[in-house]
């Protein structure tokens, strides 16, 4: 059985810097719209509508998100719109342009233990996610990050805001870098490897800078059930929100637009948030989206001690190939901010960690975090780069990404089955706590098939059946984690 992870404070909402890194645990806060209301559509007429300004007319799941008063939403049924205010994980890479390019040109998976923990490049021979769609629905993606140009869809990428911009990021980075977990590029020579590099990725940025609200956030997951997306991913939430009267229409819409979502093929994936909170037992309040109906929720894992001892001496390649076996913690650890709760969780996914006493050090700790595609501002311009982050934020893409996988070797499969066969074939750690079904388990979630999932949870090391005996990208990352610190 895994460890538990602690809940000593991270500095939430501080930066902690170390030799030109930033690093800072995401807040939220949740606040009511002055002036935006949902509205449940079957309690109100067309008369209704009249002098109000319609922002999202939701006709499919009779929900309307309105600019109004209280006055004007009199006699009908409808909450205010909340608006989440996001203090995003941020790294930040320092160096000059030759620095950068260098590290733009040379590969990088050799630093993704979440991939290679994962068999990523193995699972490759079978499926890259050709044939599916994933929706991102976060704060936009970078068009122009060279990881990310081959798999985005800037035809149905789209802005949900009203700051008239498109799909691209006003400020963070967040949605650029899930974007990379769920499909950079594997064939360019440069970077980082997603985990469906060949699926279709739309971007629906429904943040405008920090901010942004639930009524834009249910638009996004309609049009990405209109839109024939296999998953939608969904790193971002609001907790605690209040489960009373208040919120009452807010909760319906969600759980409308995942059920309507999930209606034309979409499987709705949700980070489970970052409070180090065990949702089972947290009073009359709810996170949300993640604990919606039709919502698969996400707790977040990571290793402690990943290629700390790298030596930088012309070892490192080699070292690289037995790092997931030296690990002073495994890469399927709770990680120590994730929200828990065997009835909140749906499984658990690479999300990164990070040794809290570490930190500050001239350790690797950052080593332990995901990295992925991210931009730096230069000269007044955006410039493609890559950077690590942690959260339940870069959990929940790793699995919108195997759900693509899951449907490209299975094209008839409904979201449930989906759904029900990642459960299936995710590890069983015999810790419903932190990691609901199990952890999740890529190869095995592309190699069984479907209907092979009576048999119960299980590892089994020989993910590659029937494949040849290469095992230069197989790491388990479970097996003699070395000393524990």
């Amino acid at each position: 059985m895994s460890q538990k992870p602690t809940r000593r404070s991270f500095l939430k909402g501080a930066g902690v810097a170390l030799a030109g890194l930033t690093i800072t645990v995401p807040t939220v806060s949740a606040s009511s719209s002055e002036d935006r209301y949902i509205l449940d559509l079957r309690s109100a007429s067309e008369g209704d509508l009249v002098d109000v300004e319609v922002v999202h007319r939701l006709d499919q799941i009779d929900i309307a998100v309105v600019r109004a008063d209280d006055a004007q939403m009199s006699g009908t049924r409808h909450s205010k719109d909340v608006e989440m205010t996001v203090t995003f994980p941020e790294v930040e890479h320092h160096g000059d342009e030759r620095d950068r390019h260098k590290r733009m040109s040379d590969p990088l998976y050799r630093l993704q233990w979440d991939k290679q923990a994962q068999d990523v490049p193995r699972v490759h021979r079978r499926t890259r996610g050709e044939g599916t769609r994933v929706s991102v629905i976060d704060s936009g993606a970078f068009e122009d990050h060279p990881d990310l140009q081959s798999a985005l869809n800037t035809d149905l990428s789209k802005n949900f805001t009203d700051d008239g911009g498109d799909f691209n990021p006003v400020e963070s980075d967040h949605g650029t870098h899930c974007s990379g977990i769920i499909a950079a590029d594997d064939r360019n020579g440069k970077g980082v490897t997603g985990t469906a590099p060949g699926t279709d990725l739309v971007a629906l940025r429904v943040f405008s800078g920090p901010t942004a609200t639930f009524g834009d956030i249910i638009a996004a997951m309609v049009y990405s059930g209109d839109i024939g997306s296999d998953a939608a991913n969904m790193s971002l939430g609001a907790y605690p929100m209040p489960k009373d009267s208040d919120t009452a229409v807010v909760r319906d819409a969600i759980e409308r637009a995942a059920s309507y979502a999930n209606e034309q093929g979409t499987l709705v994936v949700a980070a489970a948030g970052n409070d180090s909170a065990n949702l089972d037992a947290d009073g009359d309040v709810i996170s949300l989206p993640n604990e919606a109906d039709n919502v698969m929720s996400i707790s977040a894992t990571g290793p402690i001690g990943y290629r700390w001892d790298d030596e930088g001496n012309g070892r490192e390649k080699r070292n690289y190939h037995a790092a997931l076996h030296h690990l002073r913690k495994p890469t399927y650890e709770p990680a120590f901010y994730t929200n828990y709760g065997a009835e909140a969780v749906d499984i658990s996914a690479p999300g990164g960690n990070a040794d809290q006493d570490a930190i500050g050090t001239d350790s690797k700790w950052y080593y332990d975090l995901v990295l992925s595609t991210v931009f730096t501002e230069s000269d007044g311009e955006r410039v493609a780069d890559y950077g690590w982050k942690a959260g339940t934020s870069m959990a929940s893409p790793q699995v919108a990404a195997v759900a693509a996988l899951v449907k490209s070797v299975n094209p008839d499969a409904t979201p449930g089955e989906v759904r029900k066969h990642l459960e299936a074939t995710a590890r069983d750690l015999d810790d419903p706590t932190y990691h609901g079904k199990g952890h999740l388990d890529t190869a095995r979630a592309v190699w069984e098939e479907m209907g092979d999932d009576d048999h119960g949870h299980g590892h089994d090391d020989d993910h590659d059946r029937g494949h040849d005996g290469d095992d230069d990208h197989r790491h388990d990352g479970d097996r003699g984690h070395g000393h524990d610190d």
